[in-house]
């Protein structure tokens, strides 16, 4: 007992030296919308009701004035500077969320072909698979399987490609069941279209490889009710003809994402964001923090495999949403219970899957899972 309350004593006080540079009492680990930059929150609080000397809130200012019309400018500029966006694809900023993009993706791109393939790794692939399947004849070209007792993706040999696709549509990382691709589809002629909602800006991307990313920002680029997408220029193309205005790629290219009134204060969040990550070195330096993030949680959890569990094979780990479960359901609620009382946040897995989910986007900083580690031993001693 008495070395069980020195654990304690320990366990509380590293917590206190880790939030000693977070203002905030709280590590939010929620999956989505996710934890916003510390930095970022105090600017906007601090520009809320002035935003550079004009009087009024940035929200407030006309989406076609000339005051928004810099922050859309600055931040286009920002996220083609920090994904190295060549200038042959056009960048739009539209609602929706990535679900808009489940039928958007396939309304401008089936063409005359009307036949698309997808690549099922999770429930968010299944969603756009289902989407998609209203367009067009729809082929799944590859599933998620289980070997070795490991959740695991078949290497590209075994998938059954169909070089005349209008594109090949895949879902690099999932947030629910936390996996996430380490290489990349190779498709020769047939463009590659990308989910990257979760994991954008976490890792460098060669965008050449791909036709379409889109993206919610809701995880590493701000705040929910904004969605990226960057397509390559020889794609904005006829849509089919039943497409809404709204829906059609070729109305967003020749109005700059204008067609109607966007929203405008997610895009200014974002813009801070996005500023917020040059200052930090940009994608290569928070690569750098995500893999450490990363490797000192997978490697608790496989060090303590008797009491935590995470089933997805190593080469498939998510860097940004790290699944585990605990012995028994009795147990997930007390852990998921106490660490909320100690200020570890929303660590409950999703619904359809269960046990834990951590979510650790670029804003998480190190200290936040270095609490979440701490408090894991802790627990694991205290019940294991």
């Amino acid at each position: 007992m008495q070395q069980r309350s020195t654990d304690n004593l320990n366990f509380e006080s590293n917590l206190l030296k880790n939030k000693a540079n977070h203002m905030r009492d709280v590590f939010n680990f929620n999956a989505g919308p996710g934890m916003l930059p510390e930095e970022v929150l105090l600017q906007a609080q601090a520009e809320m009701l002035d935003w550079h000397g004009t009087g009024i809130s940035i929200m407030e200012h006309g989406h076609r004035g000339p005051e928004f019309q810099q922050v859309a400018e600055q931040t286009e500029a920002d996220l083609r500077e920090l994904m190295n966006i060549p200038q042959n694809y056009h960048v739009f900023f539209l609602p929706g969320g990535a679900t808009a993009q489940f039928a958007m993706v396939p309304l401008n791109l089936l063409g005359r072909k009307m036949t698309a393939d997808y690549v099922d790794t999770g429930i968010w692939s299944k969603k756009a698979i289902e989407e998609a399947k209203h367009y067009g004849d729809i082929r799944v070209v590859a599933e998620v399987e289980k070997k070795n007792n490991w959740i695991t993706v078949p290497s590209q040999e075994h998938w059954s490609l169909n070089p005349q696709a209008a594109y090949l549509h895949y879902t690099p990382n999932e947030t629910i069941e936390g996996i996430e691709f380490n290489w990349l589809p190779q498709t020769g002629e047939v463009p590659l279209v990308a989910d990257m909602s979760s994991m954008i800006l976490s890792r460098p991307v060669d965008v050449t490889k791909y036709a379409v990313i889109y993206a919610g920002a809701q995880k590493n680029m701000g705040q929910a009710g904004i969605t990226v997408v960057i397509i390559r220029d020889d794609l904005i193309q006829t849509a089919l003809p039943h497409t809404p205005s709204l829906y059609r790629y070729q109305i967003h290219a020749e109005t700059h994402s204008f067609y109607n009134t966007p929203p405008t204060y997610s895009w200014y969040m974002m813009g801070l964001v996005l500023a917020w990550m040059k200052r930090q070195g940009g994608v290569a330096e928070f690569y750098q923090r995500n893999t450490r993030k990363a490797a000192k949680l997978y490697g608790f959890i496989d060090q303590h495999a008797d009491f935590y569990q995470c089933n997805i094979d190593p080469a498939y780990r998510s860097l940004m949403n790290v699944v585990f479960t605990l012995p028994d359901e009795a147990l997930t609620k007390t852990f998921l219970t106490e660490a909320a009382q100690v200020g570890l946040a929303h660590l409950r897995g999703h619904r359809s899957v269960g046990g834990v989910r951590a979510s650790i986007y670029n804003s998480m900083p190190e200290a936040g899972v270095d609490a979440l580690v701490g408090f894991m031993g802790e627990f694991a001693r205290k019940y294991g």
